[in-house]
């Protein structure tokens, strides 16, 4: 077993042998590109001057005063595109360029990843293929159009339940079959070895700098939260916390109509040990290991998996996550709204309602940081048609 591959006992890379090389590939040259001087001032340069980082760290006074703590909000939704998945986008699309690669093509499930790696694809004169579930691209209209006007041909898939799990599967597919010239641009600390590894390292910028941005205003964190599908924008602020064990790190899955109705994306709170998409992680699944239909009104929560490292993180305790409902999750967006002027992404607004869970709970003044991983103009159709009970998908 590749120790360097697992989280604990989660990850690996189960794939077909004609993928491997690919891996390999890969992981040379991130390994080595990555860590060039080359690479990283202009990696720099373009967070700084084309994705407009870092990105603020926003004392949300009015919410504040309404939980009784201190709420600071990481400011995602305001960089370039819209939310945390350029951060990632634009580092693989580099490093893909950089070893000569021509095509680069990604799954996408609320069309954030989608856009951002149309966005970098026209920036750095790369071709570029989107995967989008029909039922998506449908509930999405107008990122399937951004990544369309970008440049971008967008492939909607119409197998399964047309989400985020099948176009995964079908980007996959067609990353094999053109293997020695596409670059697959994976969205979330998802997939096989070393994509994890990978994503995690391109979305440490959100850690680094919410620390940092603690530290310069003398404050240290009780807790901090963020939703998880993959998982992206949860391990890339997680991730500069995970030795501070006196940081309380909170994950928040799709809890759809109730974890406890079959309508859930809550794969941390109702799944078990499986193989899904290249990784041994948690799933949801049924007694015989088959993948379980999801739900949520969030497109970009509704994967019955997570990154191994979070499945990891679950095991032992280090992170706690748990579900909030659609209902719950609109309630949190409308209550951002009207508060702070802010319109967060469905996603985020997950991220949000964990708080009307955990405030109550605490013993004194806590300082709580959320994940405003993205802005909520691409859900403005989800929400005026919102409807309490509604299943999505």
């Amino acid at each position: 077993m590749n120790k360097k591959a697992y989280y604990g006992k989660f990850g690996g890379q189960f794939v077909p042998e004609t993928a491997m090389f690919a891996l390999e590939e890969l992981e040379y040259a991130y390994k080595h590109i990555t860590k060039t001087k080359e690479f990283k001032d202009e990696l720099n340069w373009l967070l700084h001057e084309y994705v407009g980082r870092p990105s603020p760290l926003y004392y949300a006074k009015k919410l504040s005063k309404y939980y009784g703590h201190e709420i600071y909000l990481k400011r995602e939704d305001l960089n370039h595109t819209g939310a945390h998945k350029i951060n990632n986008a634009l580092g693989q699309a580099l490093l893909a360029k950089k070893m000569g690669k021509t095509k680069v093509i990604a799954e996408t499930g609320a069309g954030q990843h989608g856009v951002a790696t149309a966005t970098a694809a026209a920036l750095l004169g790369l071709e570029c293929n989107i995967y989008m579930g029909e039922v998506d691209a449908a509930r999405q209209r107008l990122n399937r159009f951004r990544m369309e006007l970008l440049g971008a041909k967008v492939v909607e898939i119409k197998s399964g339940l047309r989400t985020l799990k099948e176009a995964t599967t079908a980007a996959i597919q067609a990353w094999v079959n053109e293997i020695e010239n596409v670059f697959y641009v994976i969205g979330s600390v998802v997939g096989p070895y070393p994509y994890p590894e990978i994503v995690k390292h391109f979305q440490s910028v959100i850690g680094k700098e919410t620390k940092a941005q603690l530290k310069k205003m003398g404050i240290k964190a009780d807790y901090i939260i963020a939703c998880v599908g993959g998982g992206s924008n949860a391990m890339g602020i997680f991730s500069a916390f995970l030795k501070d064990k006196n940081v309380n790190l909170c994950g928040v899955e799709a809890g759809g109509l109730g974890a406890d109705t079959p309508y859930n994306a809550a794969t941390l709170t109702k799944g078990k040990a499986g193989i899904i998409h290249g990784m041994k992680t948690i799933v949801l699944q049924d007694k015989y290991g088959r993948i379980l239909p999801v739900h949520s009104i969030s497109a970009g929560l509704d994967y019955p998996g997570v990154g191994p490292e979070h499945s990891n993180l679950f095991d032992t305790g280090r992170a706690h996550y748990e579900a909030v409902s659609d209902d719950e999750a609109i309630n949190a967006l409308k209550l951002l709204c009207k508060t702070e002027g802010i319109i967060p992404a469905i996603e985020s607004a997950h991220a949000l309602a964990y708080l009307d869970k955990l405030c109550p709970k605490l013993k004194g003044h806590k300082t709580i940081v959320v994940n405003v991983s993205g802005r909520g103009d691409k859900d403005i159709d989800s929400i005026i048609n919102y409807k309490k009970g509604t299943i999505y998908g």
